[in-house]
């Protein structure tokens, strides 16, 4: 079953034995906190870890004035980006040397193949990221809400679990990693 940001948050405040919310905006303190600190950990979440289900490849368009130094091109980030994973040219999308600038990625390349997190729409998280999502919801509510910190603690350690647990069911969803192009290999040849 796909869930909204709001019923990720009511989940969330339900485990915290909390009011769950109808909407960010319905006046009650778990809204209010909900509001606040959802967006912020959706995305630490989504970002701390290269999820397959919110991992895209877009070619960058260049920006007419170059970077002060150090490149010779600028490229506009797409608007859901999150975090760069590897740029690289449209048939090899990683190898090229870039850095994130202000919003902008520089790089020597005249065109750029982007393989990036992006923030995806709640309704495609799969169940094992919903899970762990509001286990950290859940934890970053705890304090706000309950001003307990010894049940703070113990729901970012069950939250850290929820991670490690969805992160390996993540990792099971495409063929693993090989290593290319590793001079100790060519040297054998």
């Amino acid at each position: 079953m796909a869930l909204n940001a709001v019923q990720l948050c009511s989940r969330a405040l339900v485990a915290l034995a909390a009011r769950p919310i109808s909407a960010f905006d319905d006046g009650s303190v778990e809204a209010e906190v909900a509001r606040h600190v959802y967006p912020a950990t959706r995305d630490a979440l989504l970002s701390a870890y290269p999820w397959r289900f919110a991992t895209a490849q877009t070619d960058l368009a260049r920006l007419a004035a170059p970077p002060r130094a150090d490149f010779s091109h600028a490229f506009q980030l797409p608007p859901d980006f999150l975090r760069a994973l590897s740029a690289g040219i449209a048939e090899r999308g990683r190898g090229i040397g870039y850095r994130i600038v202000a919003g902008n990625l520089h790089a020597n390349a005249e065109q750029i193949t982007l393989t990036y997190i992006l923030r995806p729409d709640e309704a495609s998280f799969p169940a094992f990221f919903d899970q762990a999502l509001c286990a950290r919801l859940a934890a970053e509510f705890c304090l706000p809400l309950t001003e307990s910190t010894s049940r703070a603690e113990l729901l970012f350690k069950l939250s850290e679990d929820e991670f490690r647990r969805a992160k390996a069911v993540d990792a099971q969803q495409g063929e693993p990693g090989r290593i290319e192009d590793f001079t100790l290999v060519e040297a054998r040849l």
